[in-house]
């Protein structure tokens, strides 16, 4: 159970074997169904999830206008980074799109991880550079391509995504309709 979560952060930093023991006391194993949330908007993010095994998508809700801006898979972290740094309620919710198997660190078993582990700071810096990163290259990419070019960025880079992801969510994703989705997959086809 706790394998590819191990595995995981030991490619950032080196884990003695005590510290492994003691890492997986710090989650907990949670099962999330399809359609089931992680977070809800309004709520507040107070812990951070590794997937096992399972899909999730990032959206907010503007007035009424249901908007995805991210995918999270296996051997991924989930949560809403901005509301869990400032403790206020998240605008944003992220919601399983299949049956997932998720394992769970609270903020004070965080708070524990990078304070008593050796190189936990370390390992809590390398993931928000990465994060910091692929949401720049994100932001960019969504002012500076279009949609047919974000969606064959996909296709080359995560083309197991596209046959696990509703042609709805792909196009909310991209900031188009489903229709226009369609129109796109037919000329590449």
């Amino acid at each position: 159970m706790y394998k590819k979560l191990l595995s995981n952060i030991s490619s950032y930093i080196h884990l003695s074997e005590e510290e492994k023991i003691k890492l997986e006391s710090l989650f907990l194993f949670k099962r999330i169904k399809k359609n089931e949330f992680f977070l809800r908007e309004g709520e507040v993010a107070n812990s951070v999830g590794f997937i096992n095994s399972g899909l999730f998508r990032y959206y907010l809700n503007e007035d009424g206008e249901i908007k995805t801006f991210a995918f999270s898979k296996e051997n991924e972290y989930i949560s809403n980074h901005e509301s869990f740094l400032t403790k206020t309620p998240s605008t944003k919710s992220i919601q399983a799109l299949e049956n997932s198997e998720i394992l769970v660190i609270s903020r004070e078993g965080l708070e524990k991880f990078y304070e008593e582990f050796n190189e936990g700071e370390k390992f809590g810096r390398k993931i928000m550079e990465g994060l910091f990163i692929y949401y720049l290259q994100e932001l960019t990419s969504f002012y500076s391509h279009s949609p047919e070019q974000r969606y064959l960025k996909i296709l080359e880079q995560q083309p197991e995504l596209i046959q696990r992801i509703s042609q709805y969510h792909i196009a909310s994703y991209l900031g188009i309709k489903p229709q226009s989705l369609s129109r796109i997959r037919s000329r590449l086809a």
